[in-house]
């Protein structure tokens, strides 16, 4: 009898192991914030730079990589490995950085603005901007201008150059901006328009240089990704 149910017994739980179906698989914690890169000026030749001083000389160029890019006050500050910028190994494939020359003049007042040919659509919910800045020692500002779809400019401060050598620079978009979920399904994204320098009152006029590498743009695509996003209500 004990040998009969032990035997029952076993092929019962030798059923349900083979009918037992797989458990159902989890869905992903996938951010949905995403690091994207506006600008590696790797192809920066047409980048343009306009100040408001007449004098002097103002102009843009795309420069070769010297030395290791990373925060001279914190030695843990800097581009992530496998980046270009973090430390380019490979002499025929080297990293570039866009250099900027201009001339101040009237204190407090002058600035410089340095521009794609063309405005960078945002794809998504734009939450911060970064860019890695060489600086030699200015208390320039330097500022970030964004357009909005009703065509609105916004200037974003991202801080001082008062610092020698690189440093990663970084501005949150405030939630102020009209940038929210009705309107992106209309496609009306924030636009990436310039970055300027504004001259300190406190400092004395002349030639100022400044490099940046790195322009970056932290996006949440949440909001677009779902089945029926790529119609877009814009016809």
């Amino acid at each position: 009898m004990k040998t009969r149910m032990f035997l029952l017994l076993t092929i019962y739980l030798a059923t349900n192991a083979i009918f037992a179906e797989d458990p159902a698989p989890q869905p992903s914690n996938q951010s949905p914030l995403q690091l994207l890169d506006l600008e590696t000026f790797e192809e920066a030749e047409d980048w343009i730079a306009d100040a408001t001083s007449p004098l002097g000389e103002t102009k843009t160029l795309k420069i070769v990589q010297r030395g290791e890019i990373r925060a001279t006050d914190d030695e843990n500050a800097r581009p992530p490995e496998g980046e270009a910028l973090s430390l380019q190994q490979n002499p025929d494939d080297p990293n570039h950085i866009l250099g900027v020359k201009t001339f101040f003049q009237d204190r407090g007042f002058d600035r410089v603005e340095v521009m794609p040919p063309h405005e960078y659509v945002i794809k998504g919910k734009a939450r911060q901007f970064s860019v890695w800045v060489l600086g030699r020692n200015f208390r320039h500002t330097l500022s970030l201008k964004v357009r909005d779809y009703r065509g609105k400019i916004h200037k974003l401060e991202m801080g001082r150059l008062d610092f020698f050598g690189w440093r990663k620079l970084t501005v949150t978009v405030p939630g102020w901006l009209p940038q929210s979920t009705r309107y992106s399904l209309l496609d009306k994204n924030l636009h990436f328009v310039s970055l300027f320098v504004t001259h300190d009152v406190h400092e004395v006029p002349g030639t100022f240089y400044f490099y940046v590498d790195g322009l970056k743009v932290l996006v949440d695509q949440s909001e677009q990704q779902y089945p029926g996003s790529e119609i877009k209500d814009n016809w």
